[in-house]
């Protein structure tokens, strides 16, 4: 019998069969979902689920995008275990992905967004300063009205991918395909370095692979929806495995810091990850003077990335100032801002209006913050522990790290569940308390990118809410668990 929230056994050959088809099934008809009410250049913008079903291909978009979803989410969870082999759980990935990558964009239009931010950037206008709708981006329509007058939240290295991919497409449809392409090339990347590391933690490429890799969540928004995050993951295990490999190496320390600096100038989430690859790039006992030697020069090959990247760019650090605008939209999907507006909800019931959500916002930073302190400390003593593999210990420690970014962040999208998950998959002897959300998160957008939430923040924040209790409850009773042994 199966321990509540422990891996299940391993499916037997006709499940692994069935699973495999049952999701290549779905991936097509999500495929389909895409063409026939999609994230299209010209779908109409601030649609519901009504006005959605009321098109004229509505009550088809929605059937095949939820039986795409299911099937693909079902098929996925069934082998949460481990496919049969790793090469079954490369093979079945790209099955799954070939047809998402014809589909038109899903489950978002961030993808125009970055068009839009490139195309700013190679004419000449700082996206950071100037938003695309002032900057005059001829596909402005295009991009989600929210996003229009914000400056560019990304890092420099990004907005050069995305204005090469402006520069080589010629038009929208060539810069989407490009920009499509970027996100492969940052699976492909992860990808291959996923063995590796896989064999580092211990942990089956079998199962490493199969979490990683065929996650909807990764098909759907990270390829069809051609999300940066795939960029940013990729840079990042290589980085991780750079380090696994050549600890206490001057010369692939620096090579592994500049990694780290490129994915956090795609992505400024990739910075958590940093304080654990420093613990990984020491060879020997972490003594204080080792951990300031060897993490020392991770950190100078970072922040030489970073500020080589953003001097030769031309666009400085005005992208630090973008991350803030991030969190403009509200939803009960993240769990800071579901408290915050259940707060806002009972004082609305008295006449009044405590304006809770950044207040909860802030002081979730903070937590944050505090988190990933107690987890870096926790890794740094449990590293040396001769009975646990240092290698699982750093990769366990910066999945925690990632997971608790997600959770208390101000903002939540679907394509956040892909941060913590590479990691985890390589790291958590418990499966399920990181691959159910992934698989819900995936219904949480509709193909054109509407966000469900949007229709349901008063329920849904007394949800989330009383969801964040319980949990809360859960850990006090069961304290903090040592990190996974070998």
């Amino acid at each position: 019998m199966t321990a509540p929230g422990a891996s299940p056994p391993l499916a037997g050959p006709s499940v692994a069969r069935f699973a495999r088809y049952a999701g290549l099934v779905g991936a097509v008809l999500l495929t389909v979902a895409g063409y026939l009410g999609g994230a299209l250049p010209d779908a109409p913008l601030g649609a519901t689920p009504v006005s959605i079903w009321q098109a004229p291909h509505g009550p088809a978009t929605l059937t095949c995008w939820l039986v795409g979803t299911a099937l693909l989410v079902g098929g996925w969870w069934s082998l949460r275990a481990g496919a049969p082999s790793g090469r079954w759980a490369y093979v079945t990935a790209v099955l799954w992905v070939l047809p998402l990558l014809v589909a038109p964009p899903l489950g978002s239009r961030d993808v125009y967004s970055y068009a839009c931010q490139g195309w700013t950037y190679a004419h000449g206008v700082d996206p950071y300063a100037v938003p695309v709708a002032a900057a005059g981006c001829p596909w402005v329509e295009t991009v989600a009205p929210i996003w229009r007058d914000t400056p560019a939240p990304y890092g420099p290295v990004f907005v050069l991918l995305a204005a090469l991919a402006v520069t080589l497409g010629g038009g929208l449809t060539g810069t989407v395909v490009l920009l499509r392409v970027l996100a492969v090339a940052g699976l492909l990347l992860a990808a291959y370095c996923l063995p590796a590391l896989a064999r580092a933690a211990g942990v089956p490429t079998r199962r490493a692979a199969w979490l990683a890799l065929a996650a909807p969540v990764v098909g759907v928004h990270l390829v069809a929806g051609a999300h940066n995050d795939a960029v940013m993951l990729g840079l990042l295990l290589c980085a991780l495995l750079l380090v696994i490999r050549r600890p206490g190496r001057p010369g692939a320390l620096l090579a592994a810091g500049a990694l780290f600096g490129l994915a956090v100038t795609v992505k400024a989430t990739a910075v958590v990850v940093t304080p654990f690859a420093a613990l990984a790039a020491v060879h020997g006992r972490h003594t204080v003077r080792a951990l300031l030697r060897d993490g020392g020069a991770l950190a100078g090959g970072m922040l030489a990335a970073l500020l080589v990247t953003s001097v030769l760019s031309g666009l400085g650090f005005g992208w630090v100032g973008g991350l803030t605008r991030s969190g403009d939209s509200e939803q009960w999907t993240s769990p800071p801002t579901a408290v915050g507006l259940l707060v806002d909800y009972a004082g609305a019931l008295v006449g009044r209006d405590p304006q809770a959500v950044p207040v909860v916002r802030a002081v979730a930073l903070l937590l944050l913050a505090i988190v990933v302190v107690v987890l870096w400390l926790r890794a740094w003593r449990a590293s040396d522990d001769p009975t646990l593999d240092r290698a699982r210990v750093t990769l366990h420690g910066a999945g925690l790290a990632l997971a608790a970014t997600v959770v208390l962040s101000p903002v939540f999208y679907p394509w956040y569940a892909t941060w913590p998950l590479a990691l985890l998959a390589l790291t958590a002897t418990r499966t399920t308390w990181f691959v159910l959300p992934a698989g819900v998160a995936t219904f949480l957008v509709l193909p054109d990118g509407t966000n469900l939430a949007r229709f349901t923040k008063a329920p849904g924040a007394v949800a989330m809410t009383a969801l964040l209790l319980f949990l809360l409850l859960r850990v006090g009773q069961n304290g903090l668990k040592r990190p996974p042994r070998r």
